[in-house]
């Protein structure tokens, strides 16, 4: 695909279940991630928009998956987040549901999983990965919040965050700051190659 306009960005839908999944020919790029990872700050970094990606104070507020339209050519898909101990039982359930549906039966050509660059993936991290590659796309793992980290420790724990999630060298692990926007144009180029 011929380059996108990451500027160009539109919401388009929140879908509560799967009759409500978009089906066309665009392209679609999946992202996942814990609740409070800063996965809306990720989006809205690549996007270059303050609030297209509701960020709230609260963790796990993305109860539905949310479709944003990118440049007429590619939907990138944030998925509700995952592990928040305060959602109840109930809710865990119909996420867990809501997301088997959707990786059963969604095509998917890109997939992004964001983890927090300081800490160790969480077993909810793991499994989501296996997930996504398990869907047989395109994969890619975004470490979040390096600016938080001292530079000199940025390699060592991408290094721990790949040997955890046993993600082979050829899958892109991309050091991000949402805050600071390192990492975006590597991201950019991930998800044109895989469109």
């Amino acid at each position: 695909m011929a380059s996108i306009n990451f500027n160009k960005a539109d919401f388009v839908l929140s879908a509560a279940d799967k009759s409500q999944f978009i089906h066309d020919s665009r392209c679609r790029v999946v992202f996942a991630g814990r609740s409070n990872v800063g996965k809306s700050s990720v989006i809205n970094r690549l996007l270059n928009r303050k609030n297209i990606a509701r960020v709230s104070s609260e963790p796990g507020k993305t109860v539905h998956i949310n479709y944003f339209l990118v440049d007429e050519k590619l939907y990138l898909i944030d998925l509700p987040g995952y592990g928040y101990a305060k959602v109840s039982a109930a809710e865990k359930m119909r996420w867990s549901d809501l997301m088997e549906s959707f990786f059963a039966g969604e095509e998917i050509d890109a997939a992004v999983l964001i983890v927090d660059a300081r800490h160790q993936p969480t077993k909810d991290d793991k499994m989501m990965a296996e997930w996504m590659m398990s869907a047989g796309c395109r994969f890619a793992v975004v470490a979040n919040k390096t600016d938080k980290l001292k530079k000199s420790m940025i390699e060592s724990n991408v290094s721990a965050i790949r040997e955890f999630l046993e993600i082979a060298e050829d899958i892109p692990l991309i050091p991000f700051s949402a805050e600071m926007g390192y990492g975006r144009e590597a991201l950019i180029s991930f998800i044109e190659s895989a469109c």
